[in-house]
């Protein structure tokens, strides 16, 4: 198939441009600036610039690539777009990614309309986001939380938008859950390293986890399988914080996490970190493995982040 992959250059287009071409597929890819072509093209993909926030710029771009299937990764949480990650300022770290996952959505899929594009698969999020409340551990069937009167307010309504949209147009929605692997990892143990990563009071809130190149793997089998409908692209393992977080930082060779209490934590890190540690609700990727025949090559987060940091 033509396959057009917005958003190719990030840190899952990298991995999942490789498989697509290798499986026999035309991918044309998009980045921000010109720099980023030779990237793309060493890839495999076609490099396009595009602007997911300016329509001419998208309905060129689709209308260029005349796409089977348009993959949606627009992100801009990279540190060159958003600076370093802050939980307790998230309306802040996100506000670009937010308006990628409302306004770009909107003009992508606005384009495959124009230009008859038949499929449509989109990135969305479900690690330690799940409606809280009844069990740890949610299904597609669940909504996110809309984490009313937090920081993550406008994440969490962005990510409805995108899947609402995406789901009215007969696409395919894929709740990734934390990712981990190449191109992420400094960012994920560099505070763990410097004991600035806690167990906030219990640590009993759930996360799922996935690696990048098993992300990958199942948005090409949702690109193959013209997927409809939300699935979680999780592994099989959702934990509780006071679980992975210590495992991470022995992996890592960092010494154990301190623990902190919620009331001392949410000054400091704000409640959007306290809630995930402590009230988090993971995913189950039953589904997907059921009806896309995925198979991982992480079944658990404690195999994939051994192997990313031995």
């Amino acid at each position: 198939m033509r396959v057009l992959v917005a958003g190719g250059s990030g840190v899952l287009g990298r991995r999942m441009v490789p498989l697509l071409v290798e499986r026999g597929h035309q991918v044309t890819a998009t980045a921000t600036s010109a720099a980023k072509l030779d990237l793309l093209e060493r890839l495999g993909a076609e490099g396009v610039v595009m602007d997911g926030l300016e329509p001419a710029s998208v309905g060129d771009a689709v209308a260029a690539s005349r796409p089977d299937v348009i993959v949606h990764q627009m992100t801009a949480i990279s540190v060159a777009h958003a600076g370093k990650a802050d939980m307790k300022h998230m309306d802040r770290w996100f506000a670009g990614t937010n308006r990628l996952r409302t306004e770009g959505t909107d003009h992508l899929l606005a384009a495959a309309e124009a230009h008859g594009v038949p499929h449509f698969v989109a990135q969305s999020y479900g690690a330690w986001n799940g409606i809280r409340e009844g069990g740890r551990v949610k299904t597609e069937q669940d909504p996110v939380d809309p984490m009313t009167g937090t920081a993550a307010e406008p994440g969490m309504a962005a990510i409805r938008h995108v899947e609402d949209a995406v789901l009215k147009a007969g696409g395919a929605v894929l709740r990734y859950g934390w990712f981990y692997g190449p191109g992420t990892m400094d960012d994920l143990v560099e505070p763990i390293r410097k004991r600035q990563f806690p167990v906030v009071g219990g640590g009993g809130g759930y996360c799922s986890w996935i690696h990048l190149d098993d992300a990958a793997s199942a948005t090409v089998l949702a690109v193959e399988h013209k997927a409809r409908g939300v699935f979680a692209i999780v592994d099989d393992e959702p934990a509780p914080a006071a679980e992975w977080l210590p495992y991470l930082a022995e992996c890592a060779g960092a010494k154990r996490p301190m623990r902190v209490p919620a009331w001392l934590a949410r000054p400091l890190a704000g409640d959007v970190a306290v809630l995930m540690m402590t009230e988090g609700r993971g995913f189950s990727n039953a589904r997907a493995k059921k009806e896309l025949g995925w198979e991982l090559r992480y079944p658990s987060w404690r195999e994939g982040f051994k192997a990313e940091l031995s």
